[in-house]
């Protein structure tokens, strides 16, 4: 099936009031804002906080990322699953209520236990009651960021990032508390966005219940639980990277890493944007195989672009945060390339979700993890930082060709 490409205003005009395109890029907007905003929360952090303050920063970020994902239960996509399907105001408030229920108690068992799995973490007990608060409040907007696009109002989770630069005003006041500072000013942000996430699901007429949907729990189950064990699988990596990189290579290098992953991170929303639009449109309802291929054209034009301006320019992007990270182009470039592969694997990612085929999404997420992790484990101690691009590169590049076996064993090509 042929994809035509607009050819003239009202054509790109029509294209993009499409929902799969609209929340398209909305989300990628959202995405942007939070990679710009980023850029400056790091250039300002890297000037005023020593390198050390940034990674044990960066690590105990990634320490609550890590909480966030594994507390998930299924439910945030389950959210986007079911919504058309079901009572909202009973699925978001079942969606909130357990997960941060879940998420708080593996919060004080991390608190607890700090000094095993994270020793250089131990400053987490000086500020318990503060960690929560700020863990509580990224779990509910975590789940109602779903909310939105699965209500197909991506313009919401827009302005909820928009909010979330708020950071940058508390970087320089917080300066004094020096790691604490560039977190406390990461958890605030949170804080305040819960209060706008509230106030624009009431403008949806959606008002989370308080009860917790056991009917919508066991109908959901077996979809919530494929989607979160293949969620930790696929994003775990991500969280756990820093912390590994901390304890093989060191503070610096963690910044180093950090700083690098933040910036090529505008490259992965792209294909995150087109897949959960995908994934939203799938869920209600709409034709597949035309979907995946207008996601895939709109996808690419827009990544390969990307990928060139940013290797081109990435040393000089680099430098305007700060010239000890100016080393880290060369893991730029080798992470900005595997963009293409991972791509093809989130989209993979969205046609087995909508067609709840759980085995292959198990499949493809269980290799990338191990993969991901293995690999890099082993590729830092040979090459240093760089074995970690190794690592991203190598396990998409073959990520992407399991995706080929699977379809074609499927059918579905």
């Amino acid at each position: 099936m042929a994809v035509a490409l607009p050819k003239n205003f009202s054509e790109v005009r029509q294209h993009l009031q499409e929902p799969l395109i609209r929340n398209s890029f909305f989300i990628m907007a959202s995405s942007f804002a939070a990679a710009g905003f980023g850029f400056f929360f790091w250039m300002i952090a890297a000037r005023f906080y020593s390198q050390a303050d940034v990674g044990i920063a960066t690590a105990l970020m990634s320490s609550m990322g890590l909480l966030i994902l594994i507390s998930r239960l299924g439910l945030d996509q389950s959210v986007i699953r079911f919504f058309p399907l079901r009572d909202k105001n009973r699925v978001l408030g079942t969606a909130i209520l357990v997960p941060t229920a879940v998420a708080l108690g593996a919060g004080l068992v991390f608190i607890a236990v700090v000094d095993v799995v994270s020793p250089e973490l131990t400053i987490v007990r000086t500020v318990a009651p503060l960690y929560l608060i700020f863990l509580g409040a990224y779990s509910v907007t975590w789940v109602i960021e779903g909310a939105f696009n699965a209500m197909r109002k991506s313009e919401h989770y827009f302005i909820l990032n928009l909010l979330y630069g708020s950071r940058i005003l508390f970087l320089v006041p917080l300066v004094f508390l020096g790691a604490m500072g560039i977190f406390s000013a990461f958890g605030l942000s949170f804080v305040l966005g819960l209060i706008l996430a509230l106030v624009l699901l009431a403008r949806c007429s959606v008002r989370p219940a308080l009860g917790v949907d056991r009917v919508f729990l066991r109908e959901a189950w077996q979809f919530s639980a494929g989607a979160y064990i293949a969620g930790i699988l696929m994003s775990a990596p991500n969280m756990v990277i820093p912390i590994m990189v901390l304890h093989v290579l060191g503070a610096e290098s963690t910044a180093n890493y950090y700083i690098t992953y933040a910036i090529v991170s505008i490259l992965f929303m792209i294909p995150y944007a087109f897949t959960t639009s995908l994934f939203v449109e799938g869920s209600h309802g709409g034709e597949m195989k035309k979907s995946v291929l207008r996601t895939l054209a709109s996808m690419f034009a827009l990544l390969i672009p990307a990928i060139i301006g940013l290797s081109l320019f990435g040393e000089q992007i680099l430098n305007l945060i700060g010239k000890d990270y100016v080393e880290g182009i060369a893991l730029l470039q080798v992470l900005a390339l595997s963009a293409i592969f991972v791509s093809v694997c989130q989209t993979f990612i969205s046609i087995a979700k909508v067609r709840n085929d759980i085995r292959s999404l198990m499949i493809l997420s269980g290799f990338v993890s191990v993969a991901l992790l293995g690999f890099g484990y082993t590729l830092m101690h040979r090459f240093g930082l760089i074995g970690m691009g190794y690592a991203w590169l190598g396990t998409y590049v073959a990520g992407t060709l399991l995706v080929g076996v699977i379809l074609k064993r499927k059918g579905w090509i």
